[in-house]
C-alpha cells in the first residue's frame, strides 16, 4: 500500500465527522452542551460514555478509555490498522455534507487485509514477492519519484 500524503490524511479527518460514523453504526447521540453524548459501541454498558466533540471532530468513551480521530473510529469498530482505515474512508468519498456513511456496507475485507506475499514459498520465492513488493509501492511514492529525479537517478 502505498504511503498516504499527511494533506490527505488531514483532509480525511476533517471533512468525515465521527457523530456521522456514530450514526451509520445506529448509536443515538444525545446533545450535551457542545458535545454529544451516547453508548460506546465498543463494549457493552447501559450509561452513555461515548463522548464526540463536533467542534474538534474527536470522540472518547469513558468506560474504555478509547478515542481519537474518525479513523481511530474506524480502525476500533472494523478491527482495521491504520492505511486500511484511511482506506476505507477515502474510498467511500466521503463529504461532510452529502450522502449516508457507506463505511458498513464498503468492499474492504473484515479484518486482516490479504498478504501481498505467499508465505508458504520457498525462501528465494518469498524474498523475491518482498521485494517486488516493496519496489512496486516504491514507483508510487511521490516522495521517492522526487528524490530520484532530484539525485539525478534513472526513473524507476
Amino acid at each position: 500500500m502505498p504511503r498516504i500524503p499527511p494533506e490527505e490524511i488531514e483532509r480525511i479527518k476533517k471533512e468525515i465527522p465521527v457523530q456521522r460514523l456514530a450514526e451509520a453504526r445506529g448509536i443515538k447521540l444525545k446533545r450535551q452542551g457542545k458535545d454529544l453524548m451516547g453508548l460506546c459501541p465498543f463494549r457493552k454498558e447501559k450509561t452513555a460514555s461515548l463522548h464526540i466533540t463536533p467542534a474538534t471532530n474527536l470522540w472518547h468513551c469513558f468506560g474504555c478509555n478509547k478515542g481519537g480521530s474518525n479513523i481511530d473510529w474506524v480502525m476500533e469498530a472494523e478491527s482495521v490498522k491504520f492505511l486500511h482505515a484511511v482506506e476505507i474512508l477515502r474510498d467511500g468519498n466521503f463529504s461532510a455534507c452529502h450522502g449516508p456513511i457507506k463505511v458498513l456496507k464498503s468492499n474492504h475485507v473484515r479484518g486482516k487485509l490479504a498478504s501481498p506475499v505467499d508465505f508458504n514459498a520457498e525462501d528465494r520465492e518469498l524474498m523475491k514477492q518482498v521485494i517486488d513488493y516493496y519496489h512496486e509501492n516504491l514507483k508510487k511514492s511521490p516522495e521517492a519519484l522526487s528524490y530520484s529525479y532530484e539525485a539525478g537517478f534513472f526513473q524507476f
